[in-house]
């Protein structure tokens, strides 16, 4: 669901903004969104843990700095492995890979927080005492 909609809403902009492509722009960010769902699957998994671990509590309950954190680790995470890959597939030099690549991390951590508020007030988490 995450990816579908980031692709919906994030390839549009990214078409006008960087003049790559069309069918390479759908592609390379299809790649990226890939990435990012295994990167997602580890982060989370790995982010989860610990904070349950440290505080005792589920992940439906985080509070609002703490999902500032989490949305921006994950996204700075995903930025580091990303940005060879624009690089590579645009062909874009590496100060506009990094201004591009900064964009799609910010919209898609925006993105990312309020989804994750949603997906967690649809779909709360039920801890068994």
């Amino acid at each position: 669901m995450f990816e579908t909609g980031g692709l919906l809403l994030i390839t549009p902009p990214f078409i006008w903004l960087s003049g790559v492509a069309v069918v390479d722009s759908f592609l390379l960010l299809a790649m990226v969104a890939l990435i990012a769902a295994v990167w997602n699957a580890a982060y989370n998994t790995g982010f989860d843990w610990l904070e349950h671990r440290l505080t005792g509590r589920a992940a439906d309950q985080r509070p609002l700095k703490l999902r500032i954190l989490h949305a921006t680790g994950f996204e700075t995470g995903l930025l580091l492995v990303s940005l060879p890959i624009i690089a590579a597939w645009t062909g874009m030099g590496w100060w506009e890979v990094l201004i591009a690549d900064i964009g799609l991390a910010v919209a898609y951590t925006v993105y990312a927080f309020f989804f994750n508020i949603a997906y967690d007030k649809w779909f709360p988490i039920t801890v068994k005492s």
